[in-house]
């Protein structure tokens, strides 16, 4: 009995709805097969999408991309599809709501994984929301790609950078990603190195107002000329040049940066020796021999 009135429930609700053609409806997908997808509309005929009005995407895959349970939004293009059933396009729904859609993305700066369909001339082409979105050689790596060839069919993590409804353009960017994922690595590199510690590094190059020091791990810091040596100079080139090997001293490491210092490693290196020569003065037998032969030889007995 309670499942009866339930279904009389359904069929009242159902009779009261109206739905025409060009109507955004949402149904659950209760059958897939590689021509069609079949949708409970909660209504007296089920709904029906036929493969090639699901995606522009030529990667998609209805076997692949659609299950059982899953909820759709399409458009209603006719109210009988010849066998009594709502005839669908979901293809038609997206393009009136993407274009929104994307511009919330740019907007948010969201990342998005999408798969490349083509490779074309300058790019490659990957689909986000059913739009055909390219994404020119120079965003797809952090160096210019030639060869594009191995990108096909390649998952990527991309943020949209342009959309433009009215010339239909999307541009897309793996490049913006991978640019935050190499500062997030360096920056952490950069955090694990404790200030006042003595490393080794070469000369990178000179510039007017110090020397960049390359260091491990591909990192590399700023000598400030008045951190090069003692004396003063005018220009770092006067006691340094590229490729020279130097120890340095880590001043601190602020906002990313490594602040390196040349003389503080010296200073560090002579006050060293000279706890070291110390050190081999007091702890010596001779040494010690002889302070204690001239103390019993200033004591009388």
């Amino acid at each position: 009995m309670e499942e009866s009135m339930k279904d009389y429930e359904r069929e009242l609700e159902a009779s009261f709805r109206k739905i025409s053609e060009g109507d955004l409806i949402s149904g659950t997908v209760i059958d897939v097969n590689e021509e069609e997808v079949t949708l409970d509309l909660k209504y007296y005929a089920q709904g029906i999408i036929k493969a090639e009005d699901m995606s522009n995407d030529p990667s998609f895959s209805l076997m692949t991309d659609v299950a059982v349970g899953d909820e759709i939004e399409a458009e209603v293009i006719s109210m009988d599809d010849g066998h009594g059933n709502i005839l669908l396009s979901k293809k038609e729904a997206q393009q009136d709501t993407a274009w929104d859609v994307l511009k919330t993305y740019l907007e948010e700066k969201k990342e998005l994984t999408v798969k490349v369909s083509e490779v074309v001339n300058a790019g490659v082409v990957a689909y986000v929301e059913g739009i055909r979105g390219f994404i020119p050689a120079s965003q797809l790596s952090l160096q210019y790609v030639e060869d594009l060839a191995p990108f096909q069919g390649r998952q990527l993590n991309v943020r949209v950078i342009t959309v433009d409804p009215e010339k239909q353009k999307l541009v897309l960017s793996a490049k913006e990603i991978l640019r935050e994922q190499e500062k997030e690595a360096h920056d952490h590199k950069v955090a694990m190195i404790v200030p006042g510690t003595i490393l080794n590094g070469t000369v990178e190059s000179l510039q007017p107002y110090g020397a960049f020091v390359a260091l491990q791990d591909g990192l590399s810091g700023l000598v400030h000329i008045s951190q090069i040596c003692e004396k003063r100079i005018k220009k770092p080139s006067e006691v340094l040049k590229a490729g020279d090997k130097v120890k340095v001293k880590v001043l601190n490491t602020n906002d990313g940066r490594i602040s390196l210092s040349i003389k503080a490693a010296e200073e560090n290196a002579q006050a060293e020796e000279i706890e070291d020569t110390d050190a081999k003065q007091y702890s010596s037998g001779e040494s010690l021999g002889t302070s204690l032969g001239d103390l019993f030889a200033k004591l009388k007995l």
